[in-house]
């Protein structure tokens, strides 16, 4: 048992390192015509989204299923949040390695408004990841703070339940907030086992959310 955990805590913080010494550009204040993902980016009208590059987009919401293309938004149900919400990956023709983020496996949800606008993009790690892969999920939010900006994050840190562990010795559970370039930029990472759980099962997990601020 405490060779196993050794092991987990050491490729920890290997991956710790690996993170610093990332570069990531982030996006300046006054930059409003940079993207939020490849060539998408909020407040775009869905009709300007490239036709290329993507695949398998379906309403996630409701029972309209799988849309041929950007323009058929309007199929989407409207969800609690009065936006329609399209799940969609990379074309594997062209992203041999999968729909991944900063080399993260995600799973990728474009909102659109009534008028067709691009409102908002959920970026979620897979949680069905390879197990090497899904061990560094809780890392994406640290690259992702990198891409807006490291300073100005308003965080709330949880403390941990009565039955949550940490994973080699780590425990994250947080929630961070800003606002820029009249986004409001979402990140949550948790990082923790459950206690009576085996070592393989653990919470391990990045959410963004990247919604236009309402003028």
């Amino acid at each position: 048992m405490l060779r196993v955990h050794t092991v987990v805590a050491t490729l920890l913080v290997a991956i710790l390192l690996q993170v610093l010494v990332l570069s990531v550009a982030p996006v300046r204040a006054d930059d409003r015509s940079a993207n939020d993902l490849r060539d998408i980016r909020i407040g775009m009208a869905a009709r300007e989204l490239p036709s290329q590059g993507y695949a398998d987009l379906a309403c996630a919401n409701g029972s309209a299923g799988k849309l041929e293309n950007w323009n058929q938004w309007a199929d989407c149900p409207v969800g609690p949040s009065q936006l329609r919400a399209i799940r969609f990956g990379y074309d594997p023709a062209i992203d041999r390695e999968g729909t991944k983020v900063a080399g993260h496996p995600v799973i990728l949800t474009l909102l659109v408004d009534d008028t067709g606008i691009v409102a908002g993009l959920l970026i979620a790690t897979d949680p069905n990841s390879r197990l090497y892969m899904h061990k560094k999920a809780f890392l994406l939010g640290a690259q992702a703070k990198s891409r807006y900006g490291a300073e100005g994050w308003n965080c709330t840190e949880r403390q941990p339940a009565a039955d949550e562990q940490p994973v080699g010795g780590v425990y994250v559970n947080e929630q961070c907030r800003k606002s820029v370039n009249d986004r409001t930029v979402t990140i949550e990472r948790r990082l923790f086992r459950h206690e009576g759980e085996e070592l393989k099962n653990f919470t391990d997990e990045t959410r963004i959310s990247i919604l236009a601020v309402k003028g």
